[in-house]
């Protein structure tokens, strides 16, 4: 291994079946948070093609960059041109159950699903407080993730550790023994 683990830059990818709400939280959370050492992307199994103005409003006021956001499809990121991804969570219980497109390099992967807040119905506040919860969640994996020691830890550890991270406060798994 020729570059130092303190200075590789991993690709990861978040995959959700729309790509308008989860799944781009989870990018922008770690474009921001994780720059210098991630590099963050996002797909859908069946992107709806706009990202849900709820996401955006929740990401701007906690300072979190937008303007590149995008929904697209996750056959982008399985072209022999597309970045070779490190690690590949799927967000949402539909994409983790869905066949995915063979990924370059045989990324680590994982599931982190929660619910989804672009399903809620009520007001706006309550729908913007259901975005709000669904950040921190992801928030709060993405934070335990980059803190994982991921130069040094084995990959039967790190593939534990990263399932472990999808089982916490607000997961959806449909299976206790599905990760």
């Amino acid at each position: 291994m020729s570059e130092k683990a303190s200075e590789r830059i991993y690709n990861v990818l978040f995959l959700c079946t729309g790509n308008s709400a989860r799944s781009i939280l989870a990018e922008a959370i770690l474009r921001k948070d994780g720059r210098g050492h991630f590099r963050a992307f996002s797909a859908g199994s069946l992107p709806k093609g706009a990202v849900n103005p709820f996401a955006v409003r929740v990401l701007r006021s906690l300072d979190y960059p937008t303007d590149d956001l995008r929904s697209k499809s996750w056959e982008e990121f399985a072209t022999p041109n597309a970045p070779v991804m490190d690690f590949v969570f799927t967000v949402c219980d539909n994409a983790a159950g869905e066949s995915c497109p063979v990924w370059p390099g045989q990324p680590m992967s994982a599931h982190w699903g929660i619910e989804d807040p672009a399903e809620v119905d009520g007001t706006d506040i309550q729908k913007e407080a259901a975005f709000v919860a669904a950040l921190r969640y992801l928030k709060n994996r993405i934070t335990i993730f980059t803190s994982l020691p991921l130069g040094s830890i084995d990959k039967l550890s790190l593939g534990t550790r990263l399932r472990d991270i999808g089982r916490g406060e607000g997961a959806t798994n449909l299976r206790p023994d599905v990760a």
